[in-house]
């Protein structure tokens, strides 16, 4: 059978996608994860897992622990404002119109800085269970958890905490 068969697509979706700046592909962004609201462009069942896409707009200075994922890349995109980007050893002062790939297994971070609001697109490939983990800390699931069922949690979603988040570089 070809790959490009009807029956081998039938998990994915058949129709473009179009959706508009400021919304959400379901109608329903992720607005309780701290610093952030996510805005899904591509979603995990559109692609059959293979891809999932968003764009987040953040207020606060501030990221995520870092952390690495099993088996998916991330890669970041910024729209406006600043973001510090650590992968590895590296970290990277990112702009409006830069980008920053980080490779599966690789521990890795990110960071808005300065003030007002910044927007960057973020994507994960393959999919994993990262939308799903999204969804859980938004519905309210994860904040009820222990640290060691936090940690089983994200485990359990394919990746893990592995140090702190970025520090915010002190104003002159």
């Amino acid at each position: 059978m070809s790959p490009f068969s009807v029956a081998a697509r039938r998990k994915r979706i058949e129709k473009g996608i179009f959706v508009q700046a400021g919304k959400d592909r379901r109608n329903t962004p992720f607005t309780r994860l701290p610093g952030d609201i996510i805005y899904t462009k591509v979603s995990t069942a559109d692609t059959d897992g293979d891809l999932y896409i968003f764009d987040t707009t953040r207020v606060k200075e501030g990221g995520p622990p870092l952390h690495f994922h099993y088996s998916q890349d991330e890669w970041w995109y910024v729209i406006t404002g600043e973001f510090l980007i650590k992968v590895g050893d590296e970290t990277h002062h990112a702009k409006p119109g830069d980008c920053v790939f980080g490779p599966r297994g690789i521990p890795h971070t990110f960071a808005k800085i300065g003030e007002g609001e910044a927007k960057i697109i973020l994507l994960f490939q393959p999919a994993g269970k990262m939308e799903e983990f999204f969804k859980a800390v938004n519905d309210g699931k994860v904040e009820k958890m222990s640290d060691e069922e936090k940690n089983k949690f994200r485990i359990e979603h394919g990746f893990e905490h592995v140090g702190p988040p970025l520090t915010i570089p002190k104003k002159d």
